[in-house]
Formats: structure tokens, C-alpha cells, sequence
């Protein structure tokens, strides 16, 4: 060993004289760089110049597919829920369904409330009530002219109130200022509407041990399950209501996977709109959940950017009026999204188009009856209006 200062570190050939340069502490680290620089090869300066920023850009444009994808690796299923087999035909009377459910029957049948916020949905909401209007007591509707993402809106429920004359003798319509908060979670937007629907719901006269329905516009529950309900005793205090998935139309079904709509019966002061799992307990078969069932394209926009989920609008050709028709008529994801499930089997079961379906049968009556008013949502006819 040498006297003097001791360095165990060597230094390349390549690097003589500009590693070992002595100087201000900017001087070294600019040394120390250009002797990297000069020991990559071509292979290495393509790998960082090109394949890098590809891969970059590549997780950029489908980083939202792959944490999909991934789903099962992060994330676990939710308990699942416990079936109730739903029990109807309509030759069989209303006392032997119930007992038929395990349930007893009533005397006379429960007051029946149905509670939606509103934003758009005009011809499912038209749908929707003169599916349930034999059996409700009072249909309740709150709109405001916020969207969730607070955006302003039009009232179009208001402007359109004269379509809906039939209902008017039950109906119970608020309206409500947003607060037009842009960056905020739109979910407590959403929150901030169902605590004033809470409100309204009293405005009605809702009482204790009366049906209330839970649940947003396009998830209609059928009339024979509300009128089962609404008779049977013993029933349970909150019940979720399985309904077939549907997307775009009644042409493309999807699964019978949605459960967010469900029926209380009634608590002063324990009972709360919500529009999330409240109970294990869920009927199957209820109805039908038609998402994103709009007559004109201009509606798809809007609602695209409207909703809760509009961080999905990724980029803005998604937005565009031709690739939205094309999708429409594919059976394809809106947002270029992996299926939301929580099994690798279920997911790549699901990737591609839904598959076009040519049934009609057990559609809501009302829609079959006026099938040349509201033929974009039946089989067959899946272009739309630009509007």
C-alpha cells in the first residue's frame, strides 16, 4: 500500500481523465455523467431513447386496463350475497306467492313510495313509472341543476313536466341548488342530493313500515315484484333487488349481476337514501337495470360527463359523436375499459362486445306497448339520433 489517500475504486479505462478530474462538486457530477455516457453502447441509448418512452406512453394510454386486469391480484370479491328465489306467474295469486316466499300475507297491502334522483333519463323514467304506477302510492322526484361533477344542467324534468300529466296526482318534485364545487369527489355531490331526497321523502308523508324504493331511474324494478312486496308480511326490512343488466339497449345483455336498487320498509329516523350495500339479503329476477339507454348521442355525452365516474372520459375522442354510434352498434365499453370483476375467468369471459340478443320477452309492459315510440331500445335498431 502506498502512502497517501487510499481509493479501493477503480476506474474504467474509458473514464481516464474525466472521472478522476478534480474540481467543484457541479464539475464532478457533470464528469461522472459524460464517463456514463461514454461506456453505453447503441443497444443501451435505443433501449433509453426509444423503448422507454414507448413503454411509458404504453402504460399512459391502457395503465387504466391493466390495474383492471390486475383487480384480482389487489382487490377481493365482496361477500356474497344471499339469494331469495323469486317466485311468480301471473296465474298464481298474490297469497300463494308469499307463502310460496316463506312470507305471510297481509290484510290489506303496504303504502308504496318510489325515490329517484334525477338528471336526464326522460323516456326510462317514463318507462320506469308506468311500469310501477299501479302500485305506488306516491312517486317522489328530486332534480337539480347540478350535475355530480357540477357542472350546470338544464331542469329537464321541469321543462318536460307536462309529458307526465298521468302522474301528477302522486307526485311529489323538488328541486335543489348545486353547490358547483369543480375538483370534488362528484360522489359527495351525489351524497349531498340523496341527504335532501331524505328530506323530501317526509315532504311525501312517507310513514313507518311503508315501501320505499331505493334506487337510480334506469334500475326499474319490475310491477309484480313491488306488488309481492307490498302484500306479503314478514318480508325483510331491507331487501336488495337482483336485476338483469343490461347496456346501451335491451338488445345487449350483459349478466344479472346488478344489485344496487333495493326496497326498506320504512324507519323514522333510522331510515336513509343511500344508493350502496345495505343488506346480504336480495331477490332474484326484480327487474332490469338498462344503463346508458339514451335516444340520441348528445344524451351519451352528457351523461359521460355528468356522472360520478367521469374520470373514465380518459381522452377526449371518446366523446366524439361517430366512435360513440359505432361502439353503440358493437356492443362495446364507452371507455375502452377491462370488465370490472374480480376473477381472471370472469374477466376474460367478459372482454370483447356483448354478444346481441334477440329476445323480447319479459320487458316491461309499457315499452312493449309503445314499441314504434321507443324502438332504439328493442333488438334490431340500434342506431340513434344525434339530438
Amino acid at each position: 500500500m502506498s502512502d497517501g489517500y487510499y481509493n479501493s475504486k477503480k476506474t474504467d479505462d474509458i473514464c481516464e481523465g474525466v472521472c478522476g478530474q478534480q474540481g467543484t462538486r457541479a464539475e464532478l457530477i457533470m464528469s461522472r455523467l459524460r464517463c456514463i455516457l461514454r461506456g453505453l453502447d447503441l443497444r443501451t441509448y435505443m433501449i433509453l431513447f426509444m423503448i422507454v418512452p414507448i413503454c411509458i406512453f404504453g402504460v399512459y394510454l391502457h395503465g387504466q386496463k391493466i390495474t383492471y386486469f390486475l383487480r384480482p391480484i389487489w382487490e377481493s370479491p365482496p361477500k356474497p350475497f344471499h339469494n331469495v328465489p323469486h317466485y311468480y306467474n301471473e296465474n298464481v295469486t298474490v297469497e300463494t306467492l308469499c307463502k310460496l316466499h316463506g312470507w305471510g300475507i297481509r290484510e290489506s297491502p303496504r303504502r308504496v313510495y318510489d325515490a329517484v334522483l334525477f338528471s336526464n333519463e326522460l323516456d326510462i323514467l317514463t318507462i320506469r313509472w308506468n311500469e310501477l304506477y299501479p302500485y305506488v302510492t306516491q312517486f317522489v322526484l328530486l332534480e337539480s341543476n347540478s350535475t355530480f361533477t357540477g357542472l350546470p344542467k338544464p331542469l329537464l324534468f321541469a321543462s318536460n313536466r307536462d309529458h307526465f300529466k298521468f302522474i301528477e296526482p302522486r307526485l311529489t318534485y323538488g328541486t335543489i341548488g348545486g353547490r358547483f364545487k369543480k375538483g370534488e369527489n362528484p360522489f359527495v355531490e351525489e351524497a349531498y342530493q340523496r341527504v335532501a331526497l331524505d328530506r323530501l321523502l317526509k315532504i311525501a308523508g312517507i310513514e313507518d313500515d311503508d315501501l320505499l324504493i331505493m334506487s337510480d331511474v334506469d334500475e326499474i324494478p319490475s310491477a309484480h315484484t313491488i306488488n309481492l312486496l307490498r302484500w306479503c308480511d314478514d318480508i325483510p326490512p331491507v331487501l336488495h333487488l337482483r336485476l338483469r343488466n343490461y347496456l346501451y339497449s335491451f338488445e345487449f345483455y350483459m349478466d344479472n349481476k346488478s344489485w344496487r336498487a333495493s326496497v326498506h320498509r320504512y324507519k323514522t329516523g333510522k331510515t336513509r337514501y343511500a344508493h350502496y350495500r345495505r343488506t346480504d339479503d336480495i331477490l332474484t329476477d326484480a327487474g332490469w337495470h338498462c344503463s346508458f339507454c339514451f335516444r340520441h348521442i348528445s344524451e351519451f355525452v352528457f351523461k359521460m360527463k355528468a356522472y360520478s365516474h367521469t374520470d373514465r372520459v380518459r381522452f377526449s375522442h371518446y366523446l366524439n359523436h361517430e366512435r360513440i354510434q359505432d361502439v353503440i352498434c358493437k356492443g362495446a365499453n364507452l371507455f375502452d375499459m377491462i370488465p370490472e370483476e374480480y376473477t381472471f375467468k370472469e374477466i376474460i369471459g367478459k372482454m370483447g362486445p356483448i354478444p346481441h340478443s334477440y329476445s323480447a320477452v319479459h320487458f316491461p309492459a309499457y315499452l312493449l306497448n309503445n314499441a314504434e315510440k321507443y324502438k332504439y331500445l328493442l333488438p334490431g335498431n340500434c342506431r340513434r339520433e344525434s339530438g
